[in-house]
């Protein structure tokens, strides 16, 4: 109920009338129901005054835990329009927050419906709600980080076999430990070998890992309704002096970067001190994106550390870290951790080493 009496509170700071949520996190946050993306509508009718309605298809319908103090639910038949529930269950507004993963066939039906309504998306109510994690969120991000942390150490150690293997079959292998680690769902599984590893999004291929090459890992997943995320590299043999003075490089810059993510900080400036050090080193250009994501019932929401974004860190805020070097045709490096401001300092979630660890070839 805090939730939802926090949301009406920010939505008569905005003017919003109601908010309409479909798919996506705003709704289980905020009435602990995830929607099923299917082409039947279900919406949460939450007015700025007045009691809320979970709109949701009949046969839905028993998967709902009702909680009658949040909501009332309304199942709709099949042969019932529902945005034309959604709409008399509206009213008369002048503003809506519609949920931004709304499908667009089911808001140009609700707009039709409701004219002359000003429309806004209601991350402008929910994103900075959701951005202050309590101490029950950062529980669950701080087990999910766990998990996470003793696979990468499993990587490190070499207790994965990587050579002779494709990085599909490597990632198979790692997407199943983050099962097996208590995750309901694996998010992503990034294994990037040699020069992969300079592409920062690479999708795992048929390349086979070679000795005398690094590998770049990324993976994270969804444990009881909150995310993890972390990279780690490590090389197979001894790597080249070049790579160790580039990884001590992006080490420093990401460690400074953890450091600098003091409550009161602006985001933007976590982001100028990873990247004026790796400026430093030489390798500026290489450091080709923001350095780091919120993160929580969403792999990357609010806040961002980027530059241009000037929202001062406040206690509650959880974001990775996460800056980059990728030289085209030859290497890359990440080196990743999740983060919570706290008003005693920064506190990393992710414990994994930090180094680069050498597997035998």
């Amino acid at each position: 109920m805090e939730r939802v009496e926090r949301a009406r509170a920010r939505m008569g700071e905005l003017g919003v009338d109601v908010l309409l949520l479909s798919v996506g996190p705003d709704l289980p946050w905020l009435t602990g129901y995830e929607a099923t993306p299917l082409e039947r509508l279900t919406m949460l009718v939450l007015p700025r005054d007045g009691d809320a309605t979970l709109v949701v298809p009949r046969l839905e319908a028993p998967r709902v835990e009702e909680r009658p103090e949040l909501f009332s639910v309304r199942a709709w038949e099949e042969t019932e329009d529902p945005t034309e529930i959604v709409a008399g269950l509206a009213g008369s507004p002048s503003t809506v927050g519609v949920g931004d993963r709304t499908w667009s066939r089911f808001l140009l039906d609700l707009q039709a419906r409701l004219p002359g309504v000003r429309w806004r998306p209601a991350s402008e109510v929910t994103a900075a709600l959701r951005a202050i994690k309590d101490a029950d969120e950062i529980a669950a991000l701080r087990a999910a980080a766990a998990a996470v942390d003793r696979i990468a150490a499993r990587l490190q150690a070499g207790d994965v076999p990587l050579v002779g293997r494709t990085e599909h079959d490597v990632a198979g292998a790692v997407a199943a430990q983050i099962r097996a680690e208590g995750h309901q769902t694996v998010n992503f599984v990034i294994v990037a070998s040699g020069p992969n590893a300079a592409s920062p999004h690479h999708d795992p291929g048929d390349r086979e890992i070679e000795p005398g090459e690094i590998v770049l890992f990324d993976f994270g997943g969804t444990m009881n309704g909150y995310c993890s995320d972390i990279t780690r590299c490590v090389h197979v043999g001894e790597p080249p002096a070049e790579l160790r003075d580039l990884y001590a490089v992006l080490a420093e810059a990401q460690a400074e970067a953890v450091d600098a993510a003091m409550v009161g900080v602006p985001c933007e400036d976590v982001d100028g001190v990873a990247r004026r050090l790796i400026t430093e080193g030489g390798y500026g250009d290489q450091f080709v994106h923001r350095t780091g994501h919120g993160i929580g019932m969403e792999a990357h929401e609010d806040p961002y550390l980027v530059a241009g974004n000037c929202e001062p860190l406040a206690p509650g805020h959880a974001f990775s870290v996460e800056p980059g070097i990728y030289v085209d045709g030859r290497w890359g490096a990440r080196i990743e951790d999740i983060v919570v401001a706290t008003e005693a300092g920064p506190e990393p979630l992710n414990t994994a080493d930090h180094a680069l660890a050498i597997v035998e070839a």
